[in-house]
């Protein structure tokens, strides 16, 4: 039976990715009306006639976030049931399923009544909050086994103060950047990492203020995060999953910001849109299982 769950837990997180993913893909592409103003059906039928690669994409969006919402509510069940005796497991296992509800239904009022740029980006969030449930499911499904050395962590209050700042401040830069989307202003500058377009001056409109507000906020996540880095260097070194989890993250970081200026660079190339979308659900991902490890650390010392 655990072979099973472990089978399970890791498909569902790869299907989530998928979805995040998929997410990014429809609204990169414009494809977000790919099936008109109907929904679950697409242009009113089941398999609409004309094809338009918009449709395709919608369509296939709305297919595997329907076969990732089924999976997630039987991982939640079965590991509400396997391991509910694990602290975590049961909020997890709500949290996991409920925003991926939420995700679906904020995506079905889009498509029926519209949403403005700023409704819409919370979608992405909302997602990634279900990814990481997914996330630290998995992690405590795979943990039963081998106990990790998670367990007799200890992490000081300075680093916990750090881990919660970063992981709820990274959520805003993930809003900011998702608002960059949703407002189609990902080339409203033409340069990095300054809005200079011709004239050094302070952003002149709303896109250039969102652009410009989503940069200085990716540039505060990168230095923090290298802070933080140099401390776990200093002072958590014979602690390896911290260790290795902030170099993990500072390498996550700075493709990051890579893969964002890239995107001014391409003029918006795709899989580089997709790759910037991936390594932020990554890193928002190894930022959970820290809030997690952070949660024990306190329990265990106190």
């Amino acid at each position: 039976m655990q072979r099973s769950l472990k089978w399970l837990a890791v498909a569902t997180t790869i299907g989530m990715v998928l979805v995040l993913i998929g997410g990014a893909l429809v609204t990169k592409t414009g494809s977000g009306m790919g099936c008109g103003r109907s929904w679950p059906l697409c242009n009113g039928k089941f398999l609409p006639l004309e094809i338009t690669p918009e449709l395709i994409i919608e369509l296939a969006h709305r297919l595997v976030s329907g076969i990732v919402g089924i999976l997630v509510l039987l991982l939640s069940i079965w590991s509400w049931k396997a391991i509910g005796h694990i602290r975590e497991t049961k909020f997890l296992s709500f949290l996991s399923f409920f925003f991926l509800l939420l995700q679906g239904l904020i995506g079905a009022a889009a498509v029926k009544w519209g949403q403005s740029g700023f409704v819409l980006a919370l979608h992405f969030g909302i997602s990634l909050i279900s990814f990481s449930a997914v996330l630290l499911l998995t992690l405590l499904i795979f943990e039963i086994d081998k106990k990790f050395e998670a367990e007799k962590l200890y992490i000081d209050k300075r680093m916990g103060f750090h881990i919660i700042g970063v992981s709820i401040y990274s959520y805003l830069v993930i809003y900011t950047g998702a608002l960059v989307r949703h407002m189609k202003a990902s080339l409203v500058c033409r340069d990095w990492p300054l809005c200079l377009n011709d004239a050094p001056s302070l952003p002149n409109n709303m896109y250039e203020w969102v652009q410009m507000g989503h940069r200085a906020a990716a540039g505060i996540i990168f230095i923090w995060i290298a802070y933080i880095l140099v401390l776990a260097i200093r002072h958590y070194k014979d602690q390896k999953v911290l260790y290795w989890g902030w170099i993990i993250s500072f390498i996550l970081v700075s493709l990051q910001v890579i893969a964002g200026a890239l995107i001014i660079f391409s003029k918006l190339n795709l899989y580089i849109a997709l790759l910037h979308a991936f390594f932020i659900t990554c890193l928002f991902g190894v930022l959970s299982y820290f809030l997690l490890l952070y949660s024990r650390s306190r329990r265990n010392h106190h």
